[in-house]
């Protein structure tokens, strides 16, 4: 079964390398997202996760663009390096890893938001709710 991932980041060389990260591990990235209007390309593509960051280059629009994917039934984590910006977090979403993380984090928190009843949350992954 193949895990179809988008990620949402401005940071070109984060983006690759998480790509890089998540293809190495057999996932599936549908695309890389900057902003806002390039994630809603995305919004109607088969989504199994979505990792999103908070600033984008059209400013604080990840929060916004994580409550539209998880109410249409995407699970959502952010990835940021002000996850105090998030509060107690968005209603829907996961959770949130700090910036920078490596790829052990991030590979256990695509395996965690896939399968939460079985799997242990990755201990950098901040769980909202």
């Amino acid at each position: 079964m193949t895990i179809n991932i988008l990620i949402v980041e401005d940071e070109f060389l984060i983006a690759c390398e998480m790509q890089s990260i998540l293809e190495d591990n057999g996932y599936r990235c549908v695309g890389i997202a900057t902003d806002l209007p390039a994630a809603e390309r995305y919004f109607e593509e088969p989504l199994d996760l979505a990792f999103v960051d908070l600033n984008l280059r059209d400013g604080l629009t990840g929060p916004e663009i994580g409550k539209q994917l998880s109410s249409s039934g995407v699970p959502v984590i952010f990835i940021t390096a002000n996850p105090a910006l998030l509060g107690n977090g968005i209603a829907g979403t996961i959770g949130v890893l700090t910036k920078p993380t490596d790829e052990d984090d991030l590979v256990a928190a695509v395996r965690y938001a896939i399968d939460r009843r079985a799997a242990a949350p990755p201990s950098r992954l901040q769980l909202f709710g």
